[in-house]
């Protein structure tokens, strides 16, 4: 399927997402690791809380501050939609048969990699361990055209955004967290190595 353009209203939910972003990830990482053993959730919810006090003294110079709280909601709001506007622009641009500069093409790359490796730690979505069929399969784009390229990158753009972890805040489910992970890092190394292909083409 085709990738289509993404219209959403990141900002009602950019806040609960961050206010919870830490809770998702203990709570999903907890049910998984458990295998529903309530002594070791217990437990490994004591390790939980104790990790967060200790975390206590450091945040101690930097207490909860509303304006502090706010500038990070807009940074998130502002890289989401960021992405989805590149996004839709390359989607358009694609469906239109139209050409795309290298230079845009560059630069929307590069940009697309540093809001979504921003995301990566404001959502708390780190880089998920690569796995056996990972290194097998790999992402490699040596050898397509720019066009199949920046289809690839929409598409993994779309299959993140529409993740229910980040479409429907609150949902608790370990394989889709995985997923959004994953397709968050392969938005980061897409948009990366088409940044390089097109520098290399274009030296």
């Amino acid at each position: 399927m085709e990738p289509g353009e993404i219209k959403a209203n990141v900002r009602p939910w950019i806040m609960l997402i961050i206010s919870i972003g830490g809770s998702i990830f203990f709570s999903v990482s907890i049910a998984a690791q458990t295998g529903g053993d309530p002594a070791k959730a217990q437990m490994q919810e004591m390790t939980r809380r104790e990790l967060q006090l200790n975390s206590l003294g450091a945040d101690k110079e930097r207490p909860n501050d509303p304006k502090r709280s706010q500038a990070m909601m807009d940074q998130v709001s502002g890289d989401f939609q960021r992405i989805l506007t590149l996004h839709n622009e390359i989607v358009r641009a694609l469906s239109a048969n139209r050409s795309l500069s290298y230079k845009f093409i560059s630069d929307a790359a590069a940009e697309i990699k540093k809001r979504a490796a921003r995301l990566q730690s404001s959502l708390k979505l780190p880089k998920p361990e690569p796995t056996i069929e990972d290194r097998v399969a790999g992402m490699s784009i040596e050898g397509m055209q720019t066009k199949d390229e920046l289809l690839l990158l929409c598409k993994q753009i779309e299959s993140f955004v529409r993740n229910p972890i980040i479409e429907k805040p609150g949902t608790v489910d370990a394989e889709q967290l995985a997923k959004a992970r994953k397709d968050l890092q392969s938005v980061v190394e897409l948009s990366d190595a088409i940044k390089k292909q097109v520098e290399k083409r274009n030296p």
